[in-house]
């Protein structure tokens, strides 16, 4: 069975914090909804997922930045195999797809 990994934004509840947030991306995505990194933004803590669409993709492509060799990107499916998902401190998700 084929899971759709696209959002509309207009499904997403509104969230008071991260934590509610995360919880629910968790639900429907499972661990196909990654921690990439957290940083400020705008004075608040923002944390970035990245929602892995195709991992066949994604896997190699996070892997080449351990590498000591440079990978080249030569197929825009890299870029289409995830999706980055932003949620701050108060819960505000922004997609980045």
């Amino acid at each position: 069975m084929n899971q759709n990994y696209s959002i509309d934004p207009n499904q997403i509840p509104k969230f008071t914090s991260h934590e509610e947030a995360r919880e629910w991306f968790k639900g429907q995505f499972g661990d196909r909804f990654l921690l990439r990194m957290t940083d400020m933004k705008d004075g608040r803590r923002v944390n970035f997922y990245h929602l892995v669409k195709d991992p066949e993709v994604y896997k190699p492509y996070m892997e080449s930045f351990a590498s000591v060799v440079q990978h080249e990107i030569t197929n825009i499916n890299t870029f289409k195999s995830y999706t980055t998902i932003e949620i701050n401190e108060n819960g505000h998700v922004d997609i980045k797809d």
